[in-house]
Order: structure tokens, then C-alpha cells, then sequence
């Protein structure tokens, strides 16, 4: 089979790749920009494509048999578009690094070791014990309140207990399993949560049911003292109301991963939001790096090779999206 890896997002996959295939295949690299007649007539021959993106500007693969996205989220694949005889997947692997990353900002606000560093290069003994003026929080005696209980919520909520936190789930469907669950929210209630915990942390998908699910009305019930955490995408969360929780103090700080503008070809360098977050002091931004390390890129590889080897075998592939 031909097998296309469209755009750099999916070229990350492409090193190690053929050796988790159960048979040899032809495997070719494509720009996202399909320029050129040469990428167009590659492209349209492909029997997979992974990839993150595709639209009816795109070539139709008469024979494609799989389209497998090399992450979870599916918002930039037109399934409309697609041969209705077309397997569409995703892939997760990213929940461990992302609960990471979840956990560490949560516990810069309680263990502030870049600020010690900073202050004792200074001289300045502020956090030595036994004094009064350094005497810090601990994360274990706060409550954790966590939109959306897939597998980033489910991780993020192993590692709260861990700590010692409450923990506070709000979900569509039901959970059966309360282990590690203090207390749960149907999703159409989850404000009722609000005001029980310390931190907020999104993990929800972007659907036109949770687009800017986030609103003004969910900053001015949360603590004046709360810390609100955004890993899920970023349209779930309003950008004026963030910004308006922030600039007002409604809310104490905000650490966010996924936004509203990304780069593009027109132009790389762009701020993540047409509002100046970047202006405000009670904000921690970062360029959606939350779920990208090595264990997360080696997990996807490892699925997305499976599906093509249970497509091969005539087999139905894993985390098939419903046509």
C-alpha cells in the first residue's frame, strides 16, 4: 500500500515507522501545501494518509482505505469529504504527558522554586524554614474540579489523588468507576462545582455542543483565589470572557496551552489571541506543548502502525470514528 504522511505534524511519526508494519509498504513524505502536480497525483494514488488536515481542496484518493489522524482531535478533517468507504481514526497517547503538565503548573502556585532560586542569588533568604515569611501551601490540601473525564481527565485525576487532592469530575456520560472520584457532575451541571474547588482544568474536545462552553458565567462562580488550566482546545473556552476573568482579578491565574490563533503560512509568528494576553502578569502561556514529548510521539506510533497492519489483515482498525 501507499502510505502518505501529509504535512510535518505527520513527518514527526515517519522515523521508525516501516519497522511496525507487518508487511513492506511505499512510504512517502508530502508538504502541506500540495503544490506541486507531483504531490497532487502521490497524494490522490494514497491507500493511507495520515495526516490533520483535509478538506475538498485536497486531491480525493480513489482507493484510500484509511485516513488516520496522528492525535486526537478531528476538527480539521471534513468527514463529509471524505470516500464514505474510508476508515477515519485518531490516536491518543498523549493523556500521560498532558497530566504532567496539568500537575506541574498546578504545583508552581504552591512549590515556587524558580522564584527561590531567584531571590536567594540575591541573598534574599525569604523560603528558609522556621521563618514566618515563606511559609508555603501545600497542592494536597486543595480541590481539583475537572471538565471532561476521557483520557486526559482520567489521568489528570490519578495523579490529583496521589497528591492528596479532592477531586471534582464533571463528564456527558456517566462514570462507573468512583476510586478516585470524590465527587461527580453531570456536564450540564458542572457549575455547580465552581465553588468547591481551588483549580479548574478543561480537558474537553472542541464539538459545536462545548464551543465557548467556557463563559463569563463559569469565571464569576469560580474561587476569587482559583487557577484555571486549559489543555482541552481552545474554542471551549471563550477568549473575552479569559481575558476579562483575568484582567479583572475575577480569577487568580490562568495557565493555557491551546488558543485561538496558531501559526500558518502566511504567518509563523503570530500571538496565540487577537487580545493581549501576553500583557497580563496572572497568565502562564504556552505554544500547545502539553502533550508533546517522546513517550506520546513513540504511543501514536506504535497505534497508528497497528491500524495499518489490522487494515492490511482485513481488520477493523482501533478508535474508529462513527461515519
Amino acid at each position: 500500500m501507499k502510505i502518505i504522511f501529509h504535512g510535518n505534524n505527520a513527518a514527526t511519526f515517519h522515523p521508525g515507522f516501516a519497522k511496525r508494519l507487518e508487511h513492506e509498504h511505499e512510504l512517502v513524505l508530502l508538504p502541506d501545501n500540495l503544490e506541486t502536480d507531483a504531490d497532487q497525483k502521490e497524494y490522490s494514488a494514497a491507500d493511507v494518509i495520515i495526516g490533520i488536515k483535509y478538506n475538498n481542496t485536497h486531491a480525493t484518493p480513489k482507493n484510500l482505505k484509511l485516513y488516520q489522524v496522528p492525535g486526537a482531535g478531528y476538527d480539521g478533517i471534513a468527514i463529509s469529504e471524505l470516500p464514505v468507504e474510508t476508515a477515519l481514526c485518531n490516536c491518543f497517547g498523549h493523556e500521560i504527558a498532558i497530566a504532567e503538565y496539568a500537575m506541574s503548573a498546578l504545583l508552581s502556585r504552591h512549590v515556587p522554586l524558580a522564584d527561590a532560586d531567584r531571590r536567594l542569588r540575591q541573598g534574599d533568604w525569604k523560603y528558609w524554614a522556621g521563618g514566618p515569611s515563606g511559609v508555603r501551601t501545600e497542592l494536597g490540601n486543595t480541590a481539583i474540579g475537572i471538565l471532561g473525564y476521557g483520557h486526559i481527565g482520567n489521568m489528570i485525576a490519578q495523579r490529583a489523588k496521589a497528591f492528596g487532592m479532592t477531586v471534582h469530575v464533571a463528564n456527558r456520560s456517566h462514570v462507573k468507576d468512583h476510586t478516585q472520584i470524590d465527587a461527580f457532575y453531570a456536564l450540564d451541571e458542572f457549575k455547580d462545582m465552581l465553588s468547591l474547588v481551588d483549580a479548574v482544568v478543561n480537558t474537553l474536545p472542541l464539538t459545536p455542543t462545548t464551543t465557548g462552553f467556557v463563559d463569563n458565567d463559569v469565571f464569576a462562580r469560580m474561587k476569587k483565589n482559583a487557577v484555571f488550566v486549559n489543555v482541552g482546545r481552545g474554542a471551549v473556552v471563550d477568549q473575552e470572557a479569559l481575558y476579562h476573568a483575568l484582567k479583572s482579578g475575577l480569577i487568580e491565574h490562568a495557565f493555557i496551552d491551546t488558543w485561538y490563533q496558531y501559526p500558518n503560512a502566511d504567518n509563523p509568528t503570530p500571538f496565540p489571541s487577537s487580545l493581549p494576553f501576553h500583557e497580563l502578569a496572572n497568565i502562564t502561556m504556552t505554544p500547545h506543548m502539553s502533550g508533546w514529548t517522546h513517550g506520546t510521539i513513540e504511543r501514536r506510533r506504535n497505534t497508528m502502525a497497528e491500524n495499518i497492519n489490522r487494515i492490511t489483515r482485513g481488520e477493523k482498525p482501533l478508535n474508529l470514528i462513527p461515519r
